[in-house]
């Protein structure tokens, strides 16, 4: 374990039920999380994510392996015991008690002296900007703001380790995004180490340092927003992360040919045979049918997104290929439905999967 790693998980298992009937909710995942990362472990329903996440909290034991936190081993302690705090869905705030009240509470309970806990209560207040709302009931304040009492409350007591789980899913869309941008800045103002679960993939994307993309209990891939974008290591991860199109083709000499019999080059595949190509919309360009390497499409739909257009192309085996277009000033990226055009990748962008 390097010195640099806040949270360890070592080949853990956790089953719920016995004999045949057991559910393996996490089935032999193994990662490390850095000290002053924010982190975000991603995933449909059920895939693990906020399993392994009470598991690092402590509100449930794993079947088998190792949980360490900075070095020592935690698999079995309380909660109580753990240098872990968690803020969750409903943040379950005291709502007769006062903004400042709440965050005091959990200083209070811990036996600190009343003007540490004074001064850090003030100083939670003014990290999420709610100094004006010190003196009102929670019960009185919008979602947004419970939500920053909720932070303000788990910080005070400075955790080695802040624990998510999917706070921002009960805000609507314009506050979650601004909740976002607060998440990041109190991360990085604080310093502590950030674990959060989301099934938002704009949320991992937009906030994280690392990504954990988790898919039936297995930890599918670890990396930066950018490499898990960019270089998916399968096929779910390329279909859970951002927009992807996918196509039949065949590994040759050179490259792979798809199943409308264009050739894409590629170098350093191996084998040959069946296999999936991945391109993402916004590598797809419209081009000249003479250009070599072209493939001849047919424009079958077109939808606007305001900044960019969506443009739906069938192939000549009936192969669908949708390139992100940006939208022009007047909105009209000059197609019509039916309409014969050709395409070709951006060089490098498409990539081969693994099932």
């Amino acid at each position: 374990m390097s010195t640099d790693t806040a949270i360890e998980a070592r080949h853990v298992v956790k089953a719920f039920g016995q004999g045949d009937g057991a559910v393996r909710a996490l089935d032999d995942v193994s990662v490390e999380i850095r000290k002053g990362e924010f982190f975000t472990l991603l995933g449909p329903s059920g895939c693990g994510k906020t399993t392994l996440l009470r598991l690092i909290a402590g509100f449930e034991m794993p079947t088998d392996g190792t949980i360490l936190l900075d070095g020592a081993d935690i698999t079995y302690l309380p909660p109580n015991q753990r240098p872990v705090n968690t803020v969750f869905q409903s943040y379950a705030l005291f709502p007769h008690l006062t903004v400042a009240q709440n965050i005091a509470f959990g200083l209070q309970m811990l036996g600190k002296p009343a003007a540490e806990v004074k001064a850090r209560t003030e100083k939670m207040i003014a990290l999420v900007q709610l100094d004006a709302m010190a003196g009102r009931k929670t019960s009185q304040l919008s979602g947004g703001q419970q939500q920053r009492v909720a932070l303000a409350r788990a910080l005070a007591p400075q955790p080695k380790v802040l624990l998510l789980d999917e706070p921002l899913s009960a805000l609507d869309y314009k506050l979650r995004k601004e909740m976002q941008i607060e998440l990041k800045r109190l991360q990085l103002e604080t310093g502590i180490t950030f674990v959060f679960v989301t099934h938002d993939q704009e949320e991992a994307l937009t906030m994280s340092d690392r990504v954990g993309v988790m898919s039936s209990g297995k930890l599918q891939q670890v990396g930066s927003p950018r490499e898990i974008y960019t270089a998916p290591r399968n096929r779910f991860v390329a279909s859970f992360i951002g927009e992807t199109n996918f196509l039949p083709a065949t590994v040759v000499p050179g490259g792979v040919r798809l199943g409308c019999g264009a050739m894409v080059e590629m170098s350093g595949l191996a084998g040959s045979g069946p296999t999936t190509l991945t391109i993402r919309p916004e590598q797809v360009r419209l081009a000249d049918a003479a250009e070599p390497g072209a493939i001849a499409a047919q424009v079958s739909n077109l939808v606007y997104f305001g900044t960019d257009t969506h443009c739906y192309l069938s192939l000549a085996d009936g192969a669908e290929v949708i390139a992100r277009l940006q939208s022009p000033s007047n909105g009209e990226v000059g197609l019509q439905k039916g309409q014969s055009v050709a395409l070709r990748f951006v060089p490098g962008a498409a990539q081969v999967l693994a099932d």
